[in-house]
């Protein structure tokens, strides 16, 4: 899928040209005939527009001929999977007259822009629009790590008395979200450093504080993974530690159900044998092992509370 917005004075709007000086391409999960027609008409190496198209490729940035490619991690959100959020590519390629962005899959930083939800950006500002993706994508990064840490919250809650591991999976599944997120954003920083540091884009002073801003917000998003990647696991270990032992508290509880059971079963069994028994004879006498029967099991039950067994 292709899209191209175009600046028209503080408006951005949608337009067919791929070839408007100025414009940004937006291409999603796009075919091979796409991508030739893409390179065909904006002049764009066609192995920078498919680099991004790699699921495992990592942050790096690339210049040849004028023409930048700058491929970082943005988070998404997967609806259908045991893990709930992961990263994908995104590809900028900034040439002389466009910029275009390569992605295989939409996602919400880059539909901010084209759903009109960002504001102040210009499509002909190559490098400011270039960074305004990149602090888009520092900030989702901290929105989805909240929503993680709400998550988490909620699973603890339900942890408390359980004795199965659907709520251990649901939190091993977040710890992966979280390394996924780790990984992704320490590879980023490489790329919004170096981008400061060896001036490939052409920046103004404003557009070097926004880069800084950039940096700063990742370097939160990172701190905040990290701390948040941690407690997971000690929560897991602790919460792992605790299914154990309400198991363990389960079965001595059924064990000492079944010792006071034991007790008036092997006191009637006695009685019901076909032999010589004292007081079988005797009126009601059945009442003499059935009071034996529950003396002995209440005896059992003070001992074992007594020892705290029970």
């Amino acid at each position: 899928m292709i899209d191209v917005l175009d600046s028209a004075g503080d408006e951005v709007i949608t337009i067919d040209s791929l070839q408007k000086k100025g414009s940004w391409i937006r291409i999603t999960n796009p075919t091979r005939e796409e991508l030739v027609k893409v390179s065909t008409e904006t002049g764009a190496f066609l192995e920078f527009l498919e680099a991004p198209l790699d699921d495992e490729e990592r942050p790096r940035i690339e210049v040849e001929e004028g023409q930048i490619l700058v491929i970082i991690n943005v988070p998404i959100v997967i609806k259908n999977g045991s893990v709930k959020y992961d990263t994908l590519p995104l590809g900028i390629i900034i040439t002389d007259n466009q910029i275009i962005t390569v992605c295989l899959e939409e996602n919400e930083i880059i539909n901010n822009f084209f759903k009109g939800k960002a504001k102040n950006y210009w499509t002909y500002k190559k490098t400011r629009l270039t960074l305004q993706i990149l602090y888009k994508t520092a900030s989702y990064f901290l929105k989805y790590l909240r929503d993680i840490d709400r998550t988490s919250h909620e699973i603890e809650k339900t942890l408390h008395g359980s004795m199965k591991n659907k709520e251990l999976i649901k939190l091993l599944n977040l710890e992966k979200s979280l390394v996924y997120f780790t990984t992704s954003l320490r590879s980023n920083e490489i790329v919004m450093k170096k981008l400061l540091r060896a001036k490939i884009l052409k920046m103004y002073e404003e557009d070097e504080d926004l880069l800084e801003d950039v940096i700063t917000e990742n370097r939160q998003a990172i701190e905040m993974s990290e701390v948040y990647s941690n407690i997971l696991v000690g929560t897991m270990d602790a919460f792992a530690s605790i299914i154990s032992n309400n198991l363990n508290m389960v079965m001595k509880f059924l064990t000492s159900v079944t010792i006071i059971l034991a007790l008036p079963t092997m006191i009637t069994s006695f009685y019901g044998m076909n032999v010589e028994l004292p007081y079988q004879h005797i009126h009601n006498g059945y009442i003499i092992p059935l009071v034996i029967s529950i003396i002995s099991s209440i005896l059992v039950v003070w001992a074992m509370r007594k020892k705290e067994i029970l």
